[in-house]
């Protein structure tokens, strides 16, 4: 019966694994009830005759348990400390177009970037306008990311250049960024995992660089793995808190909203305008025209 459950058990976590999942979380009472163990009957053996032959003994050889197996982000943050020195920028004298360009060579030419890229992909810089008012960042770049070696370019990127043109803007007008340079490894060909804070922690040095290059007016934080790495504070479940109020980031103010991927997955009307609202913010914030139809119909405006 416990040899079945495991079994089960067993399986199921090879199926969860395939998908994706890097760790799940167990209750203290499932783990009593997985460490129970079946107690053996006894039984009485039978007399036996007497003997003076010595008695053979049989070595039953132990069986250790094999330790779990860590998952490759796991195993990979205990074994790397390239993360351990995040790089210190010095930005060169020059124009915003120069500071800009050597900024790039030395992100693209990073030894610790090119380390982390999944096979045959690339390392992917900010991108837009270097007088932008608005930097858009986001946390890291995705498989269409990393295969162009531009941000926000898949489906989600779709998104948020309708939601730019929909506040008057083009996106050559804006910057778009990550905190991540690279796609985080997951060990597998499929599926995407948060970076962690160490990846965040090193390649914040190049966010804050792009920054001081840019000197937006506002930065919109996309997303609560982004509010994470740029407020320095645990988000989880909190972006229905934090979203639609000022923060600073680099002597910077700052709106958090939600990450375009998050409206593709909810696509409530809900939603959809607790966003647009965020960006109505950043408008009034910048004095920007906000026409009437900007004001109330903000599902036309997110619509894609």
């Amino acid at each position: 019966m416990r040899e079945d459950l495991l079994r089960l058990i067993g399986e199921e976590l090879r199926l969860l694994r395939a998908e994706g999942l890097e760790s799940i979380s167990l209750t203290d009472e499932t783990l009593r009830i997985l460490e129970r163990q079946p107690q053996p009957r006894r039984t009485q053996p039978a007399a036996a005759e007497p003997s003076n032959q010595p008695q053979e003994k049989i070595e039953v050889p132990q069986i250790k348990p094999e330790a779990p197996r860590p998952s490759p982000a796991a195993k990979k943050s205990k074994v790397d400390s390239s993360l351990a020195n995040p790089p210190k920028i010095e930005l060169p004298e020059g124009s915003k177009e120069e500071k800009w360009k050597w900024l790039r060579d030395r992100v693209l030419n990073c030894e610790v970037c090119q380390k982390h890229l999944n096979p045959e992909k690339q390392i992917v810089f900010g991108v837009g306008n270097l007088d932008a008012d608005i930097f858009f960042c986001g946390e890291a770049p995705g498989a269409d990311e990393e295969t162009k070696g531009e941000p926000f370019v898949g489906k989600a990127g779709e998104l948020l250049t309708g939601m730019i043109k929909a506040m008057g803007l083009k996106r050559e007008e804006v910057y778009i960024g990550n905190i991540m340079n690279w796609r985080p490894q997951t060990g597998n060909s499929f599926g995407n995992r948060p970076p962690t804070d160490d990846e965040m922690a090193f390649c914040l040095p190049y966010l804050k660089a792009q920054i001081e290059v840019i000197q937006p007016k506002v930065i919109v934080a996309m997303g609560g793995t982004a509010a994470k790495g740029l407020l320095g504070t645990e988000t989880k479940g909190q972006m229905g808190r934090l979203r639609g109020k000022w923060y600073e980031f680099s002597k910077t103010p700052m709106m958090i909203t939600y990450h375009p991927s998050y409206l593709l997955h909810q696509e409530s009307v809900a939603s959809k305008r607790k966003v647009w609202e965020d960006l109505l913010a950043v408008m009034e914030h910048l004095e920007m025209e906000i026409s009437e139809k900007q004001r109330n119909f903000f599902l036309a405006a997110l619509r894609k």
